[in-house]
């Protein structure tokens, strides 16, 4: 059978450490930022992947952390890692859209979180759609933690401007997204935009699969076009980033 170019994102992606710019000194970072949360808070991970955060928030905070990810293996992933960790009995995980929520799933209830988390997810929804939506998963003085893609400047590069044009034409700048914030109802404590390292531990992991892949004799032309966005960065970091928000219900 012909491999297409979602059997080969798929592959390029198995097994990576993250699926989104971050770091776990940024999760520290942005798990201070949000406290002080109550002891063994509940926690949503939306957008979960193979739960990087999700593991970093339960093991931090002596929480119950629920991860929910539309790819089942991702999950499984997470699920196995928790075991190893000793953490099995505190993180548990639903298969489900994110555009579903809250959602009763297998005797888990998303509603009622002190903290809502979500790694380089929100796109997938839109922010504000995320923003309007994700509220009602939030206990009294809960807090929601998002990571969004943003432009830097107001005069990006025509190379950056056209592969976010085609992966995500709703994005602004932080500017505008705390204004959106607002307008819905949040109070913004507080906004990181997160270093160019944090961006390596995604991109490094992600660029060596591609040459292992490489060298397995998948189709190059495929291989280039999941390798697109390394080579976007490469050549215009500096135009866009991933900006981290820290966001009350008012």
């Amino acid at each position: 059978m012909t491999a297409t170019i979602e059997d080969v994102f798929w592959a390029a992606h198995e097994g990576l450490p993250r699926e989104a710019p971050g770091s776990p000194a940024t999760t520290a970072l942005l798990l201070r930022l949000a406290g002080p949360l109550p002891a063994a808070p509940r926690i949503v991970d939306i957008g979960c992947g193979t739960g990087p955060a999700a593991l970093a928030l339960a093991a931090a905070t002596g929480g119950e952390v629920v991860g929910v990810d539309l790819h089942e293996p991702f999950l499984a992933r997470l699920r196995a890692a928790a075991d190893a960790a000793g953490l099995g009995d505190r993180i548990r995980t639903v298969h489900a859209s994110m555009e579903d929520l809250p959602l009763p799933a297998a005797g888990v209830d998303l509603a009622g979180a002190d903290l809502v988390w979500a790694d380089g997810s929100a796109y997938i929804m839109g922010f504000d759609a995320a923003l309007r939506s994700w509220r009602g998963l939030l206990a009294p003085g809960g807090v929601l933690v998002l990571t969004e893609a943003e432009w830097t400047t107001r005069d990006p590069a025509p190379g950056a401007r056209a592969f976010w044009d085609e992966a995500y034409p709703a994005m602004r700048d932080t500017a505008a997204n705390v204004a959106a914030a607002l307008d819905t109802g949040w109070t913004v404590a507080a906004t990181y935009l997160l270093p160019d390292s944090d961006w390596d531990v995604y991109y490094g992991p992600l660029g060596a699969r591609l040459d292992e892949l490489a060298r397995a004799g998948t189709e190059p032309s495929m291989l280039a076009e999941v390798r697109r966005e390394i080579d976007v960065r490469r050549e215009h970091g500096s135009d866009y980033g991933y900006t981290a928000y820290v966001l009350r219900p008012r």
